[in-house]
């Protein structure tokens, strides 16, 4: 059956590739975290994203990873494999290549390096949209790719066939409402920023793509069930106590090695980082420790 943007919600783990000791991929720590997510109740993985290291891996790691998430959820799940290149043709090769191992949709970021206008960059996802035979999310991530995707580019890409969603990582939460209030019905619009969930959802997003999920599966899908629920005190409290996690996650280093750095806390395989990529430091260490203790997920 072909993924539909109704079928993109809640809690969606942007999964790490976690590595063995010489960096080399972990496959079974693989299996494992996906086994770990799907237990937490997440509606969806997301692979090789930036949580999960997508430029420190060669395209025929990013192939395997996404064959490897297939297999394990064994249909459980949607799969929406990270495809995002500089170039048009490579992203094109490398949704391919996730069609071929069977993920259910691609997600791609805005070509980075470049500033581009929004006349090419429309053409960069219109080429995608149309050469791609899987579901296409869109993923504005203007931190890290230096373009921006404004909300009337968004809003035009929506109306492409194949292109059934969007991760909205602006800091700017208003681009996010009003891509929101404007968006055709049977779209997926979700947050990328965790410290946004409950807001985003406040104001009608479908979800997130979250790093925090890959850890804590169960506290973002509680959250998400929270608000269908109608209950927004505790989905609010949620939130805030989720947050000092959170915070390291997205500026205090960066998200890659606190997520990696959590999961080994709380019993996961998750490894080292690739280089150039830097460790933690032992006060960072400490404050993810802190963070998970005070959420009631680690033994004192």
């Amino acid at each position: 059956m072909t993924l539909r943007g109704t079928d993109l919600h809640g809690a969606i783990a942007a999964l790490i590739t976690p590595f063995k000791h010489d960096f080399s991929l972990d496959e079974a720590g693989l299996r494992s975290i996906v086994e770990h997510v799907i237990a937490g109740g997440v509606a969806g993985v997301m692979t090789t994203g930036g949580t999960g290291e997508f430029p420190s891996l060669t395209a025929a790691e990013r192939g395997l990873v996404t064959e490897i998430v297939v297999k394990a959820t064994a249909n459980r799940i949607p799969v929406v494999a990270g495809t995002a290149a500089c170039s048009t043709q490579e992203v094109i090769v490398l949704s391919q290549d996730a069609r071929d191992v069977g993920a259910d949709a691609v997600i791609v970021t805005a070509p980075y390096y470049f500033p581009l206008p929004d006349a090419a960059l429309y053409e960069h996802y219109a080429t995608i949209a149309r050469e791609v035979t899987l579901p296409v999310v869109v993923y504005n991530s203007p931190l890290y790719t230096g373009n921006n995707l404004s909300p009337d580019l968004l809003l035009r890409l929506l109306e492409l066939p194949g292109i059934i969603g969007i991760k909205e990582s602006n800091a700017d939460i208003g681009q996010l409402v009003e891509v929101l209030s404007r968006a055709p019905k049977g779209s997926s619009i979700c947050t990328g920023i965790d410290s946004q969930y409950y807001a985003s959802l406040t104001v009608g997003a479908s979800g997130i793509y979250s790093t925090g999920a890959t850890v804590l599966p169960d506290r973002y899908s509680n959250l998400y069930a929270l608000v269908q629920q109608g209950r927004h005190d505790e989905a609010c409290a949620l939130q805030l106590a989720l947050q000092p996690l959170n915070r390291f996650f997205e500026y205090d280093p960066g998200y890659v090695a606190p997520c990696k750095e959590a999961l080994r806390l709380i019993g996961c395989p998750a490894g080292p980082v690739r280089k150039p990529l830097p460790d933690l430091t032992d006060d960072q260490r400490a404050g993810i420790r802190k963070a998970l203790l005070d959420l009631g997920t680690l033994a004192a």
